[in-house]
């Protein structure tokens, strides 16, 4: 180039591509770093950027870099950027960009076209998200114990609930209120189903039902957060995952209540059953590649990534089996060993589809997430069960923080072990 761009279209370049990264849930330490990348390029101190989980604050002084004829001396901009539906692609997106950027492959002019269009990109179908939520719904009912009739119920189930999400929720009703009612509607969906007897174990079509709902993006996103110390985004995001999780429990019990009211009496459920129908180690794995592969879609993940995704999360629950089955390890200790390979599975798979890494680590967890547990602390604190409950929700709280040890474990050894063979950053 003959001469260098005006530093505040660079700023504003950068900070477009920062607002589609942080909008769709990447991490803070991605955001920072292509938007660092993108202005570095163009001849603009990296060093302007401020990124929080919600909003980027960027500033820019044209002494910092070589005039092109009249240009503004400073620069200013602070957008607040609330989190929409995730759209992983739009990441990857962005992510190949930048490095096109460095590459030298990119004028600014194509840079701000192709981010653009980047942006303006057709979200997934809305038939592709409601089959995503199905067999994610019906899979994980089979991983978390049911039969078959179970995994049926929970199927349908699961694609009513996204018809719910898409008509109803997703346009009219607020975050909390709507993930309220979310749980709230795939849960009265079960009961009706078990009251039919359409399905056997009412807690395991219930679990797969609210696995569509579970917040694994902004909890996967807050550990790597305060990993890369990043405190405020990372609580902040944790927070936000919780807050899922409450809205969950709400919905699930609000709808055991109104079934109590309506028939006299709470169904009375036995405890956490396993069928014998799906327990044999090759059914379970299709059940967990089928079920991460679904949240590769329900996350609008590019569809070249729903297998290789699948094969991440069916290995970790691999792992998690091998170890409680014949290693006799306990819930949380095999639950840690499984967080740490899929975590280090996915940065191996992240280089040769050149994407980030938190594509597949995302959807490769959920196999592991303490659905179960979750479950069974809301229903036994509703039966007056408190003892159980508090047992229950104490087991899940350990599994989530094994869950957040073996990302963290992993997401450190793959950056000192496997820099050399790396081209790019994931």
């Amino acid at each position: 180039m003959d001469m260098k761009p005006d530093f505040t279209e660079v700023l504003e370049v950068a900070s477009s591509a920062g607002h589609i990264l942080l909008e769709n849930g990447a991490e803070i330490s991605r955001v920072e770093d292509i938007m660092g990348r993108i202005a570095s390029y163009y001849g603009v101190d990296s060093r302007e950027f401020f990124v929080l989980s919600n909003g980027i604050f960027t500033t820019g002084h044209a002494g910092k870099m070589e005039k092109a004829g009249a240009q503004a001396s400073t620069y200013a901009n602070v957008e607040f950027i609330p989190l929409r539906a995730i759209q992983l692609s739009k990441i990857v997106a962005v992510n190949r960009l930048s490095y096109d950027i460095a590459a030298g492959k990119c004028s600014l002019d194509e840079a701000r076209e192709r981010l653009e269009s980047i942006r303006n990109s057709a979200e997934k179908p809305g038939w592709e998200l409601c089959l995503g939520s199905a067999f994610g719904a019906g899979a994980f009912a089979a991983v978390f114990g049911g039969g078959w009739a179970d995994c049926a119920a929970a199927f349908v189930s699961g694609l009513l609930l996204y018809v719910f999400v898409l008509l109803v929720s997703g346009r009219y009703l607020s975050k909390i209120v709507g993930g309220i009612c979310n749980a709230l509607f795939a849960s009265a969906l079960c009961i009706v189903s078990y009251r039919l007897g359409f399905g056997h174990s009412l807690g395991n079509i219930i679990i797969g039902a609210v696995m569509p709902l579970i917040p694994g993006v902004p909890f996967v996103n807050g550990v790597r957060d305060l990993a890369n110390s990043d405190y405020i985004a990372g609580l902040t995001r944790l927070t936000d995952a919780m807050l899922g999780f409450l809205c969950i429990g709400l919905g699930v019990s609000t709808a055991f209540l109104l079934d109590g009211w309506i028939f006299s009496g709470m169904i009375q459920l036995t405890g956490m059953t396993l069928s014998p129908e799906t327990a044999g180690f090759w059914i379970q794995l299709l059940a967990a590649a089928v079920g991460t592969a679904s949240f590769a879609v329900l996350f609008s993940a590019d569809r070249v990534h729903y297998i290789p995704s699948g094969i991440i999360g069916a290995a970790g629950w691999a792992a998690y089996l091998l170890l409680v089955r014949e290693g006799g390890a306990t819930p949380v200790m095999a639950t840690l060993a499984a967080a740490f390979l899929v975590c280090l599975l996915s940065r191996f798979a992240a280089v040769p589809y050149k994407v980030p890494a938190q594509v597949f680590i995302i959807c490769g967890i959920f196999p592991l997430v303490p659905g179960a547990g979750i479950f069974w602390c809301t229903y036994d604190l509703l039966s007056d069960q408190f003892a159980l409950s508090l047992s229950s929700g104490f087991l899940a709280a350990k599994v989530a923080l094994a869950i957040v040890f073996g990302i963290i474990f992993a997401t450190e050894l793959p950056q000192r072990l496997f820099q050399p063979l790396r081209r790019i950053r994931h």
